[in-house]
């Protein structure tokens, strides 16, 4: 009986050491999670407030909202050009070859700097011709001084007197001419070497020649072109169902895509009088009234018509609208963390940006992204 008891207990000091093994080895409880309370809180059938550091706060986008002027057709793919009005395209007015180039794209000039040299043997003819027609007037007057002498002397009749006079008067008019085609070349060495010179002040826009390369007059490309930086144009094709809106004269804005610049006015100096027959498109350019630093030819902008005299209204991206049956709303932020659903009355719906008459005023803020969300958030507490 001794040994039965000893056998019992042995096994339950085993089964006491194993639990207490087990116990020190067990992984340890995992603490009950505490209930997230909901970071929305609906004040009003129309308001939602979220606390400081809300997770829904980061997938809202808000932005204040201004005024301008709503456009009379959407928004006109189109691109900066030079005003050709200040732009002169260099053309060698010689056959000759080029010894030097002076200017360099993108190289601030003024009017009358050189741009190239260039030797030309029609330069030299050009200077010989005027001395000789120089040489041969003198000679004329000479000869017309002592006619008058003669005739008053009774020497020579007064036929020969006019016929020294008229000769005068050819060498006269033959010096004019070859002294007006010299000046057109500027100044020319005796062996033919003239310079090729800004006409007016400005920018190389692109060059088109290298030392050594034979210039004509009727070449496709010109030498060099010179525009005005601050003078810029832009054009635009316009569509035929829009181009009956536009005359000239009309006020436009130029907007840049990617909002790099800020946006400039304009007006239409331009339309089209017929449509391409390929494209369909009416051609249209607008001079720009003041440049904004950064804005440079063949940068892509979009070309807006504006109504004269129409009356500014709020404008907002379309992804802030959000239409509940026929109402329009917007979520404005009254109080950092408060937005409030608020009914707008619309002056133009465009296809990105509609414009605003009623329910907003400039400078206040509004949900230009997310404003789905929030209305799902509203009816969800419905």
């Amino acid at each position: 009986m001794n040994k039965t008891f000893q056998l019992y207990a042995g096994a339950a000091a085993a089964v006491v050491g194993l639990a207490v093994a087990a116990s020190r080895f067990a992984p340890d409880q995992a603490e009950p999670e505490t209930p997230v309370a909901s970071a929305t809180t609906r004040i009003a059938p129309d308001q939602l407030r979220y606390p400081p550091g809300s997770p829904q706060l980061a997938h809202l986008a808000i932005q204040p909202v201004k005024r301008s002027i709503p456009p009379l057709v959407e928004p006109l793919p189109a691109r900066l050009v030079p005003d050709e009005d200040h732009t002169v395209r260099v053309f060698s007015p010689l056959p000759g070859r080029v010894v030097e180039v002076v200017a360099r794209p993108g190289q601030l000039v003024r009017a009358g700097d050189v741009l190239a040299w260039v030797v030309a043997p029609d330069a030299a003819a050009a200077v010989a011709d005027a001395r000789k027609a120089e040489a041969d007037r003198d000679s004329r007057e000479a000869a017309w001084r002592r006619a008058q002498g003669l005739n008053e002397a009774g020497v020579i009749a007064t036929r020969e007197l006019e016929a020294a006079r008229a000769e005068a008067r050819v060498a006269q008019a033959e010096l004019e001419r070859a002294s007006a085609r010299l000046r057109s070349l500027g100044s020319v060495a005796s062996d033919g070497r003239f310079a090729l010179r800004a006409p007016l002040a400005g920018v190389v826009a692109s060059r088109q020649l290298n030392p050594g390369q034979e210039l004509r007059p009727d070449a496709a490309d010109p030498a060099f072109v010179v525009t005005d930086p601050g003078r810029l144009d832009v054009v635009a094709d316009v569509p035929e169902a829009d181009a009956n809106v536009l005359r000239l004269g009309q006020t436009v804005r130029i907007e840049d895509d990617g909002h790099s610049l800020a946006p400039m006015s304009g007006r239409i100096v331009h339309v089209g009088n017929m449509l391409d027959a390929a494209t369909r498109r009416v051609a249209v350019r607008a001079h720009i009234a003041e440049p904004v630093p950064g804005a440079r030819p063949e940068l892509f902008v979009r070309l807006v018509p504006l109504a004269d005299g129409a009356e500014a209204a709020v404008e907002v991206p379309n992804s802030a609208l959000v239409t509940v049956g026929v109402q329009d709303f917007v979520f404005v932020e009254r109080a950092p963390g408060l937005l409030a659903r608020t009914p707008v009355t619309l002056a133009h719906r465009g296809r990105l940006v509609s414009h605003v008459r009623a329910g907003l005023k400039p400078d206040d803020r509004v949900v230009t992204q997310g404003a789905i969300l929030l209305e799902a958030e509203l009816a969800s507490d419905d």
